[in-house]
């Protein structure tokens, strides 16, 4: 069971690219003048090959529920829901409510006990999982496709159904705090909680998704059933299958399972808190540890900005390194050159966290103490490059590999599914592959200047870092 929250890059309406996919079409007087004779050829046979993918397929119920779903054929599927109710939703009194109710859903319900939800799954050869992050809650199964109405029904079961026992409550107390002693172990997730409290300090953002100690210990049956009254709402579903799945079967299967017993929670949706982004600063002082990790970000956007594929195509460019990798001094990645030459850290990764109305966009390390100095050095000089000198070849670089990434992330049923159901959620629809591909294929170096610009330059960063200090004074504005 996954505890730990995912942040997947998800894509954004901009109305001006929408001209650019209509050049981008093959056949017309436009994209003959664009792209020429063997180009066009070329271009058609990916079009063509891009295009032969399975329509995603979406209907909405009476009660807000939305069904969703990709048939590709296959003999199996995976099948889940997908739930706009996360640590983000909670105070300071209930966090960690949310991911404790995940735990929760597997132990019983009116209908099977928890050896019999266990031989049941078992029996079909399925898998059952749930995770929870800061914006989302959810639960999913793979299964045959013969299976789907099985897995449907077990879904449905365990959310609206389950006993919340007790007893139950009490054992899962102790697995809880057995995995948030595994989670401390994690330094990159360390990390991310404390950059997540400084940059969102005194906002549900900031709040860490397993709750405080003391909050493990005292969430009660009522705290439980409260948020998933007051949560757990149709409109805030998505029901999502990808694999071998009939639409219309799970259409059916929605009505059947869903479609009373959603509409009968009543009261307003709760509105989503607001989460200021804060310039500042935490240390976490060990001297027992022998590197210092660090986390640097300025603030980005929410899933649906324009600026988002800009970002995305920026994170790229910074790009990640290791020192397992090979050919060091020629990466494309700038910053893995200057790292690498002056041996300034163990390793470093970009990345972009998005939410609905803010994001963190920046940079993860870790470094020897003697060298954290320098290595913040070239950071700042790079993403001053961004905002200033970025070529045209790099940027091309950066959307293939992009555009290959996001491509890869969906093989398979499970991949393809919580694509869905996540896009589902932030934009109330699916992106087609064609115009995600021609948003990013919209971005130049113009723009990835303008955007960087517009965020890093001139920001104050929010920093987080754990273990041995080195010799460094805060880090100041870029720029």
């Amino acid at each position: 069971m996954a505890a730990a929250g995912r942040a997947t890059l998800l894509l954004a309406a901009r109305p001006r690219l929408w001209a650019f996919a209509k050049r981008f079409q093959v056949g017309g007087a436009a994209g003959r003048s664009y792209f020429g004779g063997n180009r066009l050829r070329s271009t058609q046979a990916a079009t063509q090959v891009v295009l032969n993918v399975p329509e995603t397929r979406v209907t909405h119920l009476e009660n807000g529920l939305r069904v969703a779903s990709e048939d590709s054929g296959l003999s199996t599927c995976t099948v889940g829901l997908w739930i706009d109710a996360g640590s983000r939703y909670e105070n300071e009194k209930n966090n960690g409510t949310a991911h404790f109710l995940e735990h929760m859903a597997f132990k019983g319900t009116k209908k099977r006990s928890q050896l019999d939800l266990e031989l049941e799954i078992e029996n079909m050869g399925a898998h059952l999982n749930a995770y929870t992050s800061r914006e989302q809650t959810v639960y999913y199964a793979k299964a045959f496709s013969k299976d789907l109405p099985r897995a449907v029904e077990i879904l449905a079961d365990i959310i609206q159904n389950s006993t919340l026992g007790e007893a139950e409550i009490e054992r899962e107390r102790g697995v809880i705090l057995r995995e948030m002693q595994e989670v401390e172990t994690n330094l990159q997730e360390v990390v991310f909680d404390y950059l997540h409290a400084t940059a969102y300090q005194n906002t549900a953002l900031g709040r860490t998704i397993l709750g405080p100690t003391e909050n493990i210990k005292s969430i009660n049956r009522k705290d439980l059933v409260d948020y998933i009254t007051t949560h757990y709402k149709g409109p805030r579903i998505v029901l999502a299958a990808a694999g071998g799945v009939s639409h219309d079967e799970l259409l059916d299967l929605a009505k059947f399972h869903f479609g009373d017993s959603l509409s009968t929670h009543k009261g307003e949706i709760p509105a989503l808190p607001p989460c200021k982004f804060t310039g500042s600063e935490i240390r976490v002082r060990d001297d027992k540890m022998p590197l210092a990790h660090l986390a640097i970000a300025v603030e980005a956007v929410g899933w649906a900005h324009p600026d988002t594929i800009c970002l995305m195509v920026a994170n790229t460019l910074i790009g990640n390194w290791d020192r397992s990798f090979g050919g060091g001094m020629n990466l494309s990645s700038k910053l893995a050159q200057l790292t690498c030459h002056g041996n300034l850290c163990h390793s470093f990764q970009s990345f972009n966290t998005s939410y609905t109305d803010t994001g963190l966009w920046g940079i993860y390390m870790v470094c020897e103490p003697t060298t954290i100095a320098d290595m913040l050095h070239v950071v700042q000089k790079e993403w001053m490059r961004l905002c200033t000198s970025v070529t045209e070849s790099e940027v091309a670089r950066a959307k293939n590999l992009l555009k290959t990434n996001m491509l890869l992330q969906l093989d398979g049923s499970t991949p393809i599914c919580e694509d869905i159901g996540r896009q589902m959620l932030c934009y109330n629809r699916r992106i087609p592959i064609p115009e995600l591909e021609a948003r990013v294929d919209a971005v130049n170096a113009e723009t990835i200047r303008e955007v960087c610009t517009k965020y890093i330059y001139d920001k104050s960063p929010a920093i987080a870092a754990v273990g041995k200090p080195g010799h460094f004074s805060p880090m100041p504005k870029v720029g």
